[in-house]
């Protein structure tokens, strides 16, 4: 298990008001203040689907030549014990909770969904791995950052992704000794839970206070189905 030295539960939001251009969307800008050691203070744009509206005009965040908005990363680290899903707890805004997540981020101009995954992955959590499946485009937001929109639904935001599975090498060693590259306003900590076990420790953490991310609690249900219908 690797861990950053930002905290999720350092992050709060300290206060929230509308945005005043439409081109950022219908929603809220969050003030995003820390607790502990920093006292630094991050603006976050976030939508907050209570309201119905004309948008007369959009920003783009899709490079001008890809398909995809982004990734999310279902990263496999080989373990003796059994492979494990390396997850991330990441403060958000728009639900003011430490959300349980999969690693994701948004392509670059030129990028293909396999190389920002590995590019992303590297810069979030320190780990290299290498991409063994790419699946189709899925239209269902994404909880970034860089986005303006967290709402994952396709009935409220166009945003898409590509799936891409990564496996990680635990006996190499550049995935000993790990190195995020994590952005100033980023409040993520790493950890990885066994496969098997994701059904329930999903559930263990809901309890715990956390939020679980629609990509996380997919890919848990898809397993426990699994096992209940002996697929």
């Amino acid at each position: 298990m690797s861990e950053s030295s930002c905290k999720a539960a350092d992050a709060k939001v300290l206060s929230t008001e509308p945005l005043d251009d439409l081109q950022r969307s219908i929603g809220k800008a969050a003030d995003l203040g820390t607790r502990g050691k920093s006292s630094k203070r991050f603006r976050a744009d976030c939508t907050e689907r209570y309201i119905a509206g004309l948008i007369t005009s959009f920003i783009q965040t899709r490079p001008k030549d890809s398909p995809i908005d982004g990734v999310g990363i279902v990263a496999i680290l080989q373990k003796p014990s059994g492979p494990e899903l390396l997850l991330q707890k990441q403060f958000r805004p728009p639900v003011d909770k430490a959300v349980i997540e999969i690693p994701a981020g948004l392509v670059d101009a030129g990028e293909s969904a396999a190389v920002s995954a590995v590019r992303e992955l590297r810069e979030e959590t320190g780990y290299h791995g290498e991409v063994s499946e790419v699946s189709p485009i899925m239209f269902n937001g994404q909880a970034m950052e860089e986005a303006l929109a967290y709402e994952p639904d396709p009935g409220f935001c166009n945003t898409n992704l590509n799936m891409v599975h990564v496996t990680v090498d635990m006996s190499l060693p550049e995935n000993q000794n790990l190195k995020p590259e994590l952005e100033e306003n980023e409040f993520i900590e790493v950890f990885s839970l066994p496969l098997k076990d994701l059904y329930a420790e999903c559930k263990k953490l809901e309890g715990e206070g956390y939020a679980i991310d629609a990509r996380v609690g997919t890919l848990a249900e898809g397993i426990e189905l699994a096992r209940r219908w002996k697929l």
